[in-house]
């Protein structure tokens, strides 16, 4: 693999997290309840000086602290999205000309809209196979270490303790919430079927094994 190959991936898993990121925008425009993630970030601007994409940044750069704790695979994607998804979806929450939503119908279907945005976003990063988002590494990482506990229970556990922390700083909490939780994961497998995407099948490359193709190129 070239430089070019290298950048162009790049330029792929930042495009693929604007599309991600428009859709994480869309569900709260929906204005009905975030997910635990986002609900904990919007919690967090509430009681500092950070709007909700330097908190989300924020956030993720703690996570991704976590990840290397728990000697996770970390590669240039899982960095360029703890640095880049949130302000992205604050850059859209700002750029909104849209009234604030107050239908509760429209809300769902707004936020279902978001869940596809967000499967197409993560088909295009994830193809590039620069390893996994930095939440994504933690629940790996922690699955890991409760190897008696099935992944989805401690992906719900997971949940749980961030939308709590997120209910504490006032987060918006609402049947948006639960339909996050139960649809996103529905709809990403469906665009994924429609796509004939299977994740498993990608060999995600971390940050040592790029840099090394990097430096080989330089060396030559």
């Amino acid at each position: 693999m070239n430089r070019k190959e290298i950048v162009r991936e790049w330029c792929q898993i930042a495009a693929g997290l604007a599309v991600f990121a428009f859709g994480v925008h869309l569900t709260i425009y929906a204005n009905i309840g975030l997910a635990p993630w986002d609900c904990l970030g919007m919690g967090i601007s509430y009681h500092t000086f950070l709007n909700y994409g330097l908190a989300m940044t924020a956030m993720a750069v703690a996570v991704l602290l976590v990840d290397l704790l728990l000697r996770e695979r970390i590669g240039y994607g899982t960095i360029i999205d703890a640095l880049l998804t949130g302000n992205l979806v604050q850059l859209y929450n700002d750029l909104n000309p849209l009234p604030e939503n107050h239908n509760v119908w429209l809300g769902i279907f707004v936020m279902l809209v978001g869940f596809v945005f967000m499967a197409l976003g993560m088909w295009i990063y994830m193809r590039a196979a620069q390893c996994c988002g930095p939440r994504d590494s933690l629940l790996v990482g922690l699955g890991k270490r409760l190897p008696g506990v099935p992944i989805g229970v401690v992906e719900i556990m997971l949940w749980a303790a961030v939308l709590f922390l997120g209910w504490i700083l006032d987060g918006p909490v609402g049947i948006g919430t639960l339909i996050s939780t139960v649809g996103a994961g529905a709809v990403m497998q469906l665009v994924y079927s429609l796509l004939r995407f299977d994740p498993r099948g990608i060999r995600h490359r971390d940050v040592m094994e790029i840099t090394g193709e990097l430096l080989k190129k330089t060396a030559v």
